[in-house]
């Protein structure tokens, strides 16, 4: 399909509490390395740079990001500051806290204490006073360890370092338990074609519930951080082929699809990429195509 004139806008838009973005936005984690944990090859750095201006050229106003996002040399957070300051302000900045990565990129889990240290760490590296939107990145299936750091950072919300608040990697129990403590704004959970029953209900809940459902790993599906799996279903070439289009442009068409409160974050280092994923906001696939991919 053509790419040439096609903007982020053509995907409609939704709003984040009281911000509104565009549907199809950007996720930077693949743009600090050829992988987006890798400490050894990192990313060059004026081509992700230049990435970030195109894609706010191509109507592009919301960005996911997070401080765990780093390879040796790259941390997406800075890249973003540098790119887009002092543009940043016009944008809608979404972070994630919860885990973190020490310097030799190790993981640990922050207690509720230390999530206000992370939320100034996000802040310092985008060069902001507030951050847009927060998601909490859940680990496990247990209600109470996430409300206990719902809560810490719904006191930071009050603060006034937080705009909104947002949950990822939940269940239906856990969205409704952290809704009782402060307004959701979005959830971020792992969603694609092949998605399970359990999946496809917190989409369905995050719908009536007008809270934003913001599919990671939409386009690589069970490829996840490492890309787009080898040996595609045949329906997706399929249909991919019929519209002139890429496998990586019919699975966000897809997702896009999924309901009006389904925001996209396709990520690249790339910038051909970039303006395919971006076109993407315009490909619509018929019922026909929806319920062959849902079949999947």
């Amino acid at each position: 399909m053509t790419s040439q004139t096609i903007t982020a806008s053509s995907s409609g838009t939704w709003q984040l509490g009281n911000l509104t973005v565009n549907r199809l936005g950007f996720g930077a984690m693949r743009l600090t390395g050829t992988g987006p944990f890798d400490m050894g090859v990192p990313s060059d750095r004026a081509r992700s740079i230049a990435v970030l201006r195109r894609a706010v050229e191509l109507g592009v106003n919301h960005i996911d990001t997070a401080a765990f996002y780093f390879s040796a040399l790259r941390s997406a957070n800075e890249l973003i500051n540098t790119a887009l300051a002092p543009r940043t302000e016009d944008l809608v900045i979404t972070t994630k806290v919860g885990p973190g990565r020490d310097n030799s990129g190790e993981w640990w889990w922050a207690e509720p204490a230390q999530l206000r240290g992370q939320v100034e760490e996000n802040l310092r590296q985008l060069g902001r006073d507030h951050l847009d939107v927060v998601n909490l990145r859940n680990k496990g299936r247990a209600v109470a360890p996430l409300v206990e750091r719902f809560g810490a950072l719904a006191e930071l919300r009050e603060a006034g370092l937080i705009r909104h608040l947002g949950l990822s990697n939940v269940t239906v129990e856990q969205l409704a338990a952290a809704r009782a403590v402060a307004p959701v704004v979005c959830v971020q959970n792992r969603f694609g074609i092949g998605a399970t029953a359990e999946q496809r209900e917190v989409l369905r809940v995050c719908g009536e519930r007008g809270v934003a459902f913001v599919p990671f790993f939409a386009i690589a599906g069970e490829g996840r951080e490492e890309g787009v799996a080898e040996g595609q279903d045949q329906a997706v070439l399929d249909i991919a082929r019929a519209h002139g289009a890429s496998v990586a442009q019919v699975r966000l068409a897809w997702t896009l699809q999924q309901g009006p409160h389904v925001l996209a974050i396709p990520g690249t280092g790339n910038p051909d990429h970039l303006v395919e994923n971006v076109a993407a906001a315009a490909l619509r696939l018929t019922e026909a195509e929806l319920a062959r991919l849902d079949a999947v």
